[in-house]
């Protein structure tokens, strides 16, 4: 019986989200191809050191044991534009870190894009802006991990995920009336459509598939009321009263349960995830991210007008 990928929450991942790549990068690009082809066989047995996404994804794939070996809940499949000999080099820092991660697509510089539906990923993470707004072009769920100086500190086993309402979340029906009304418009439009939720955003589908691992911990609670929830979801945005309503339908009628919510009209959302500390944020507006990304695992969503404008 063929393995069902659409029943459990899919990560793509390209290397250089999950592994810091910045060396190897460097001799591709001074020294050619062969070169570098070279120096990953070299370098085969050498692991390599995490990147901005390890320890979202090292967290994310430690829920798999609330369930069955053969029914995990996350799948982790690499998307990577490395040919299968130099790509050999990163199964093997996959294994040295002990990930559970036995999916792989090797592209030889193909369009990784391509694979997100028919894999039924949810999210796809790179390093590489021009493949993820390939992604996001085609239609497709996926973010850009920035640069950060981000240690995890691994002194509890939760994860705390962040997200950005508007443009990520949500569509940007919402943003359009405040980019074209200014924020007085935006708020009456939101008052009066307090009650319906929002169209989803690229990454409402990745929330969703969240909802079983927020089911399944459920589960444990009602078993064992000792039981300490491990996923933790925040929302962190612009939005303050009355706007906040309108995210609060939406939440309830996709069934997601929020852990916390920041309502900040406009205040800095570096106060706030500072104290946070979300093992990964995911926003549309670097004007957002660039000051946390200093200290925080973040993810660009380049969607919507805004995005465009800046292109």
């Amino acid at each position: 019986m063929p393995y069902d990928l659409d029943s459990r929450l899919v990560i793509g991942l390209a290397s250089s989200a999950l592994f810091d790549l910045t060396e190897s990068d460097a001799v591709f690009r001074r020294d050619g191809e062969a070169a570098y082809r070279t120096y990953q066989r070299r370098l085969q047995g050498q692991p390599l050191l995490p990147g901005v996404a390890f320890p979202f994804v090292r967290r994310l794939l430690s829920l798999n044991a609330l369930a069955p070996a053969d029914d995990p809940l996350v799948e982790v499949i690499l998307l990577s534009k490395n040919d299968p000999d130099t790509g050999l080099r990163v199964m093997h820092a996959i294994r040295h870190h002990e990930l559970a991660i036995t999916r792989a697509v090797f592209l030889e510089g193909g369009s990784p894009h391509r694979y997100i539906a028919p894999l039924a990923i949810s999210l796809f993470l790179s390093a590489n802006g021009g493949d993820v707004r390939a992604a996001i072009e085609a239609g497709h769920p996926a973010g850009q991990v920035l640069d950060s100086q981000f240690t995890d500190d691994g002194r509890d086993d939760e994860l705390r995920i962040a997200f950005d309402f508007d443009g990520v979340l949500a569509g940007e029906e919402s943003e359009s009336v405040f980019q074209d009304g200014g924020l007085a418009a935006f708020q009456d439009h939101e008052t009066r459509h307090a009650q319906v939720p929002v169209s989803p955003g690229l990454l409402a589908g990745f929330l969703r598939k969240l909802r079983r691992i927020q089911d399944v911990e459920g589960r444990c609670v009602e078993d064992d009321p000792a039981y300490r929830r491990k996923l933790r979801v925040a929302i962190v945005t612009a939005r303050n009263a009355p706007a906040h309503e309108r995210v609060i339908t939406t939440m309830r009628d996709w069934g997601v349960h929020v852990n916390e919510a920041f309502f900040l009209g406009g205040v800095e959302k570096r106060r706030v995830l500072d104290v946070l500390r979300p093992h990964v944020f995911f926003d549309d507006q670097l004007s957002h991210l660039t000051p946390a990304a200093e200290n925080l695992p973040c993810v660009h969503i380049p969607f919507g007008r805004l995005n465009r404008r800046s292109t």
